[in-house]
């Protein structure tokens, strides 16, 4: 078995090894920041564990707009040092640790009647302003194109359903684009796994404490405590249920999901300045799987958090009705094949007595890493997924200094995830990879340099076949069936809900969902059994 490969078998494994044994480290959380943090502390040459209660991504990190973005929205409100980070770990992701996963993605500004002239003016000084982050990262324009004044036909290319009348041109800026934010996910718990730790799944933790925590595996209901030096807790929006310390501040972002074809398929993404605001964009993103996505909004959130947030309507009717300001047919709700939320975890800093009218798209992003008064452990709280490389450097240099751990430097930026080209830096990977259509494309985007080995390894029958092949109302979906078998034999999947929802998006259109859950999970049966 490979020492990437997640499996059933490996997790039931390291649980019971786990009982035994005092680690360096354990993570409690497996979205991108606790992965995040379990590859930086294995890389290091500690001894590690994550535990999650449910799945890998199963938070927020799957509920993005699956932008690694530069940060241009941050100046807008000051935030400099955000925007600059921001930058500069798009560039990692894109030239160094993961240039399979994300790609240089068009963002068309139209100039048209619904955006006046000093919209277009400001936009132009922002996109002038990301550029100059661009640079500053070191981001070739190779790999990330600077932006640039096109005609109206250029901007119909790229988003064919943009409305033409009066047209007067448009900006065109590049930004990265994730294949996807689960798969990011997944690449970082594969590769911390490859260095030795442990990534398991379906493991609560119950009580944190300084020196370990109290677990329940949710497959058996066994309890069992586990010892470690430091506890590092990355369990997001729900960092104040094990800790009552923490204070959050929740927003709320809104995407609907939409057929590519409605918006003639296009090959960049549409913005639309929000009305009444001077930083504040709708987009409409081209992503896998014939789909656009469109978001997002940002909603306060209190209360208590739910396990899978919820879009209202109000929020829904905001998105389309922005987004058909600029196109030549305005979307309707019928348009709408699926809807979805996260929360962010913001950081709460406001002081006793502030007004709680805070619109939380003012609210910092930068992250908070700490000693928590209450349970010990050090809390990772905020932050983006863009930047969760530092967020994960940081903390695992609290985590170090605060256990009085040996460890090496922070070698992250020049680790390159599952998947990612041999010859880092090299983002012409799809097109080496598809040599005279040896692989599929949409393959070689989720998979990278492993698209073959994903089809070489699968045991089951009719392995190239798209799972949704003779069904009428999922025929337009390219997920093969060597893809759901991976699933379970490297990636840690455990049912058809992880496969659906977590490994291959297909969940995220319900009807899509419904048309092959039979079929998926049929095929994890079979393969859990060979296991």
């Amino acid at each position: 078995m490979q020492r990437t490969a997640l499996t059933a078998v490996r997790r039931a494994d390291e649980l019971d090894e786990l009982a035994s044994e005092t680690v360096d480290l354990l993570v409690v959380g497996g979205g991108v920041t606790g992965t995040g943090v379990a590859l930086d502390a294995a890389a290091r040459g500690l001894s590690v564990a994550l535990v999650e209660a449910r799945d890998l991504a199963w938070g927020t990190s799957r509920w993005s707009s699956k932008l690694a973005h530069g940060g241009l929205r941050y100046l807008a409100t000051g935030d400099v040092g955000v925007a600059r980070e921001s930058a500069r770990e798009r560039h990692v992701l894109m030239t160094r640790t993961a240039p399979h996963l994300v790609r240089a993605l068009p963002q068309v500004l139209p100039l048209a009647p619904g955006v006046g002239r000093r919209q277009g003016l400001t936009a132009g000084i922002g996109f002038g302003l990301g550029d100059l982050l661009r640079r500053d990262a070191g981001t070739s324009s190779l790999v990330l194109p600077g932006p640039r004044l096109a005609r109206p036909g250029a901007a119909a290319r790229l988003v064919p359903a943009v409305a033409r009348t009066r047209l007067r041109g448009a900006w065109i800026a590049h930004d990265g684009q994730l294949v996807d934010d689960a798969r990011l996910v997944v690449a970082l718990a594969r590769t911390a796994a490859g260095r030795g730790a442990r990534i398991l799944t379906r493991v609560r933790a119950t009580e944190l404490r300084a020196d370990g925590a109290t677990l329940e595996d949710a497959l058996t209901g066994t309890t069992l405590t586990v010892r470690a030096r430091v506890v590092v807790n990355a369990t997001g929006v729900w960092a104040g249920t094990v800790d009552p310390s923490v204070r959050l501040r929740p927003s709320r972002g809104t995407h609907v999901v939409v057929p590519a074809a409605r918006l003639g398929r296009p090959a960049g993404a549409l913005m639309v300045p929000v009305p009444g605001s001077g930083s504040r964009y709708v987009f409409a993103l081209p992503t896998q799987l014939g789909r656009v996505v469109i978001g997002l909004t940002d909603e306060e959130a209190p209360g208590p958090v739910p396990d899978v947030p919820v879009a209202t309507q109000g929020e829904v009717d905001f998105l389309l009705e922005t987004v058909s300001g600029l196109l030549d047919r305005p979307l309707v709700p019928d348009d709408v094949v699926g809807t979805f939320a996260g929360l962010r975890p913001l950081v709460d800093a406001a002081r006793p007595g502030d007004g709680a009218g805070t619109v939380t798209s003012d609210v910092s992003r930068k992250h908070l890493v700490e000693v928590s008064p209450a349970t010990g452990a050090v809390n990772v709280l905020g932050g983006k997924l863009t930047t969760y490389r530092t967020m994960a450097e940081d903390a695992v240099d609290l985590a170090v200094r605060h256990a009085g751990l040996t460890a090496g430097p922070c070698w992250t930026a020049d680790l390159p995830l599952v998947g990612a080209p041999s010859l880092v830096g090299a983002p012409s990977l799809v097109r080496r990879s598809t040599q005279a259509g040896t692989l599929p494309a949409s393959l070689v985007a989720r998979y990278g340099a492993e698209a073959a080995q994903v089809l070489a390894a699968a045991a089951l029958p009719g392995a190239a076949s798209a799972v949704g092949q003779g069904i009428t109302t999922a025929g337009h979906l390219d997920i093969t069936r060597a893809e759901i078998e991976w699933a379970v034999t490297h990636e840690g999947a455990l049912d058809a809900d992880d496969v659906l929802d977590r490994r291959t998006r297909v969940g995220l259109v319900p009807a899509d969902r419904a048309a092959v859950h039979d079929v998926v999970a049929e095929l994890v049966a079979d393969t859990l059994a060979r296991l």
